[in-house]
């Protein structure tokens, strides 16, 4: 096996990118602390082809060093929006006909490999890295989705989660067919 270099992987132009149909999932970050965290988030929704990352509270925006550290150009490619509180930007997405799901250990939660995604227009709301998705926002969502996790630890990073959440999502779609490189 030859590993690949990047010059022959069959890869969007930016220009591509936003021409693309996107999966119609907005990302939402509730407050999150971390800018490289934020980048990565970046990264993660260029990958998965999603519609755009609502910033919220104290989550830093581009520009910023570490999130374009991070996000290696996919501020450039990812549709973003600046919402001074979650709560506005929750609203926002329902009166646009988005369902609400926070990525959360709650009651009742459904766990992500039991999640029927069947191309809806969704809503994912990662939280702090402290203190979580607000229960505000937790009992303002249409869902809790939790990531099982079977360890001694009872979460994961951030970025780690967003990404195990669009994989799944995305490979229960006809993300390969919306990509015209």
């Amino acid at each position: 096996m030859r590993k690949l270099q990047n010059s022959e992987l069959p890869r969007l132009t930016p220009e591509q990118f936003k021409a693309n149909e996107k999966l119609p999932v907005i990302i939402v970050l509730d407050n999150v602390r971390s800018h490289l965290n934020v980048g990565s988030v970046f990264r993660s929704a260029d990958a998965f082809l999603i519609e755009a990352i609502y910033l919220c509270g104290i989550t830093g925006t581009p520009p910023h060093r570490d999130i374009h550290k991070a996000a290696l150009g996919a501020t450039e490619t990812v549709e973003w929006k600046y919402f001074e509180t979650t709560a506005a930007a929750v609203e926002a997405l329902k009166t646009n006909g988005y369902q609400i799901a926070s990525i959360e250990q709650a009651e009742k939660a459904t766990m992500l490999n039991d999640l029927n995604y069947a191309g809806e227009k969704l809503a994912l709301v990662f939280g702090n890295e402290v203190d979580g998705v607000d229960q505000q926002i937790v009992t303002a969502s249409d869902k809790v989705i939790e990531i099982p996790q079977y360890g001694t630890k009872h979460s994961l990073n951030i970025s780690v989660s967003v990404g195990i959440v669009l994989w799944e999502i995305a490979r229960n779609t006809s993300i390969t067919e919306r990509t015209k490189v």
